[in-house]
């Protein structure tokens, strides 16, 4: 795995009014979420957002926790996956920052999956938690908060709509995981996916899958029993690496999914674009 250390000064994500108020992010989706609800008015930091490294071994730095304290509000994913923002926000108490905390906004359960974003009913559900928060902190602004947040969850009914429609054409569909970063939108897709618990659940807390494991794994590629193997593309170890070349020499077609939004893409690029590929691994007009 690459490990992401955190800069020694961190620019904001986006351009912003010289009297914007500062929020900040663990994610660069919900710092995407924050730029499409208040633009300018807001000087945006989003810590996790490199595309060629994994997630989970981000560090925090000196300049992270400035952000974090100088931050009206912050918001976090939970379920243990940006656990220092915690961290942060304990090292700089302030009563008035507000934090959005996504796993208790959607009650997700301790030890849930954390890659909840890429449950298409997740965001609006943030995007009402966030634009409420902003109102809260910035006042002035408010209306301008709630016109975005309007526009915002109208333009998540085409994801809603894309998935709806390949769920009917998905249904039970096998696939195969490397690890359960998709698992929640391939729930949503209807399709079902073969590979063994133990064996995704070792690749994503950076342990070794055990043997019978990884044959079970290799076995339904090169068996042909899944359609497709969707692997985590920020992470990147020997046995990924061999499932996924077994995959290839197989011919079982091979769709990368990433745990941050790509560069120059918004949330809803991003997950639109991600189904479009889904549909081209598996052989679908998009």
């Amino acid at each position: 795995m690459v490990a992401c250390a955190g800069p020694a000064s961190i620019s904001p994500a986006y351009p912003s009014d010289p009297e914007a108020i500062t929020v900040s992010a663990g994610e660069n989706f919900y710092g995407d979420l924050l730029h499409q609800l208040g633009g300018m008015k807001l000087r945006i930091y989003a810590f996790l957002s490199n595309p060629n490294a994994d997630p989970h071994q981000y560090e925090s730095s000196a300049a992270t926790a400035q952000v974090v304290a100088d931050s009206r509000l912050v918001i976090e994913n939970g379920l243990g996956y940006d656990t220092f923002i915690d961290k942060l926000l304990g090292a700089s108490p302030n009563p008035k920052r507000i934090v959005i905390n996504v796993q208790k906004v959607i009650g997700a359960s301790n030890g849930s999956n954390p890659h909840v974003w890429y449950d298409p009913t997740v965001m609006p559900k943030v995007a009402v938690a966030a634009a409420a928060a902003l109102a809260s902190a910035d006042p002035a602004n408010a209306t301008t908060y709630e016109s975005n947040l309007k526009s915002y969850v109208a333009s998540l009914q085409l994801i809603q709509s894309r998935v709806a429609e390949m769920k009917q054409r998905l249904q039970g569909t096998p696939v195969a995981f490397t690890e359960p970063v998709f698992e929640y939108m391939a729930g949503a897709l209807g399709l079902d996916i073969r590979s063994p618990e133990a064996f995704m659940r070792a690749v994503e807390e950076g342990n070794e899958p055990a043997p019978n494991q990884v044959a079970v794994e290799e076995d339904l590629i090169t068996r042909h029993q899944v359609k497709v193997l969707i692997y985590n593309s920020q992470t990147i170890t020997k046995i990924t690496s061999q499932i996924r070349d077994l995959a290839n020499r197989s011919g079982v077609p091979v769709l990368g999914v990433s745990e941050t939004e790509p560069p120059g893409k918004t949330y809803q690029q991003w997950q639109l674009d991600t189904l479009a590929s889904l549909d081209g691994a598996l052989g679908l007009s998009a």
